[in-house]
């Protein structure tokens, strides 16, 4: 079968300096990968280079065999930034009509998504007077609306509480059951127990590629923050 991402040898420069230096992996259809790393490591970047958003100095990324940007994956791929990404001043639910629409998708969605990321008693509120959390979740909601084949999700879970946290998770886990492929990015290694599969990043570089059972067993660790750290120490671990 096809992956659904593959990226080859991937370098990006920005500003005179390396972000991405020589990346590859593949991912397989129904996988949920989390892109863990410090800030700044390059994770935003590799992931704006998935999506197609990216200028890129060198190598390969394709999406389900197409290279990344082409106009045939738009409707494929959902893309959630760090900010939200929607409009303040609209309410929750006329900002999901509005993108509805321009996906070309049935209303019956916008009921969908809205009970799939817990806003339910926000259906009215103007996004403007939510929380930062609520709002990175009105984003979430867009961009399920087109029940896309890949979902590529910066930072969704950052200023959310333990309990919404654990809804999403339990959220991501459920789309990558039903065939959906998700990258989800943290900087917060506790997240890591969640994914099937783990992209460990660095200035720039990806120290491993693994499960999160195998990575713990081979760094002899009991937990993430301490096998990351041994795979700085020592990157042939």
């Amino acid at each position: 079968m096809e992956p659904a991402i593959s990226v080859e040898h991937l370098q990006v420069i920005r500003g005179g300096r390396t972000v991405v230096a020589d990346v590859s992996f593949t991912v397989p259809s129904g996988t949920l990968v989390g892109l863990l790393g410090p800030s700044g490591c390059g994770k935003t970047t590799l992931m704006r280079s998935l999506v197609g958003t990216q200028v890129v100095a060198g190598g390969l990324v394709e999406l389900f065999g197409q290279p990344a940007g082409s106009p045939n994956l738009r409707s494929q791929v959902g893309y959630v930034t760090q900010a939200p990404s929607v409009y303040s001043d609209l309410t929750v639910s006329e900002n999901l009509r509005y993108f509805a629409t321009v996906l070309g998708v049935q209303r019956s969605a916008v009921d969908r998504v809205i009970d799939e990321v817990g806003l339910g008693e926000h259906t009215d509120t103007v996004v403007g007077r939510l929380s930062g959390g609520e709002q990175a979740r009105v984003s979430l909601a867009t961009a399920l609306l087109g029940s896309p084949r890949l979902l590529v999700l910066d930072e969704p879970t950052v200023g959310l509480d333990p309990l919404l946290r654990r809804d999403l998770w339990a959220l991501f886990a459920g789309l990558a059951g039903t065939g959906t492929t998700l990258m989800v990015s943290s900087h917060v290694m506790d997240e890591a127990e969640r994914c099937q599969r783990l992209l460990l990043m660095r200035d720039g570089r990806i120290l491993a590629d693994d499960s999160p059972e195998s990575l713990l067993a081979r760094t002899g660790s009991t937990d993430f923050d301490t096998a990351f750290i041994s795979l700085v120490a020592d990157p042939s671990t």
